[in-house]
């Protein structure tokens, strides 16, 4: 059994939480509100984010950091992805030397460029730091539905330690030393799933969106690879498995937001109705400033950040995409000469 802390009372960190409790180990949740923590502490649900799903007595609250990283195992980073650097300075006084820490956000930091783990590293340089992702939306994985993630880390020892914690009959957990591509990946996949939903607010079709996945997942690639990610990486769970879910599912907040801006709406507008986070937002500058720092052509990521930044008509951003130069498929075939 090791000592757990899920850093983080939103909806991914409550599923995490119910995991690891039925798992066996010692959970502790904490968030930075105190507020949160009594509603939690007293009606034992997370009624905004996990709604009809009860909490057991085994997981324990707090809004004390110091209880929350003191003395355990591990700690479960499981904040949005613009909270990640605010959070990790707020904590590193109490992370002792080598303590593990795994990043569970997807994102990308727009004024530094940092994945998170970079991030954390910046802030917390005496940790060791890990990733978990994939394909996983915290309604399923709270509800015990069948779950395939992968964890990413420096050390082979490390990321096969936090295999065994993480993997269960409904959670299975494979590992990478790739925490680049892995990063990237689920960084990226956010913008391209706010392209899908766009076009379904528009009413386009399944075309569409096969489409907006494939040629999504060749821009995240190139990218990916050029700063160091590996194929395979991009093939995985992480790559193609959670562009897949997060452009084909309701449960996805960043496809609910494309799908309200196909409808006319702001991104502004869009966000409040969702009313989370949609990472895809912030993913998108970056994005747009990776690609131009390693001279990746990643015409997707630019039609959306002009559709969301400029007032860019979605329905103009798409007759773009599909009157671009003709080209191959792929550069790596052609015929013989």
């Amino acid at each position: 059994m090791a000592k757990i802390s899920i850093l983080g009372a939103g909806s991914w960190g409550t599923a995490l939480a119910l995991l690891l409790n039925k798992n066996g180990h010692q959970v502790t949740i904490w968030s930075i509100l105190p507020d949160e923590i009594r509603q939690l502490k007293e009606e034992r649900e997370n009624k905004r984010c996990l709604p009809g799903v009860m909490i057991p007595e085994e997981i324990s609250f707090t809004a004390d950091a110091g209880e929350a990283v003191q003395d355990k195992d591990v700690l479960v980073l499981a904040v949005a992805s613009p909270y990640v650097r605010s959070t990790a300075h707020y904590l590193k006084d109490y992370v002792k030397d080598g303590q593990i820490l795994v990043n569970v956000a997807k994102g990308i930091e727009e004024d530094t460029l940092f994945t998170l783990t970079q991030v954390i590293e910046d802030e917390i340089p005496n940790a060791n730091v890990a990733v978990l992702s994939g394909p996983s939306h915290a309604e399923e994985v709270g509800r015990g539905m069948p779950t395939s993630c992968v964890v990413g880390a420096k050390e082979k020892e490390t990321a096969e330690y936090l295999q065994n914690i993480f993997m269960s009959e409904v959670f299975r957990v494979y590992t990478s030393p790739d925490i680049i591509g892995m990063e990237l990946g689920g960084a990226l996949k956010n913008v391209i799933a706010l392209a899908a939903g766009i076009a379904d607010g528009i009413g386009y079709g399944d075309n569409t969106k096969a489409a907006l996945i494939t040629r999504g997942i060749y821009e995240i690639s190139k990218l990916g690879i050029v700063m160091g990610g590996k194929m395979e990486t991009f093939t995985g769970l992480t790559g193609i498995g959670d562009l897949i879910v997060t452009c084909a599912s309701m449960h996805s907040r960043n496809r609910r937001a494309g799908i309200l801006i196909g409808q006319g709406k702001s991104y502004e507008e869009a966000m409040k109705e969702v009313n989370m986070v949609v990472e895809g937002v912030y993913a998108a500058k970056a994005a747009k400033k990776l690609a131009e720092k390693y001279h990746v052509d990643m015409p997707i990521v630019e039609q959306v950040n002009e559709i969301l930044f400029e007032g860019k008509k979605a329905e103009e951003a798409v007759r773009e995409l599909m009157l671009r130069d003709k080209k191959l498929e792929s550069h790596n075939h052609d015929w013989d000469e």
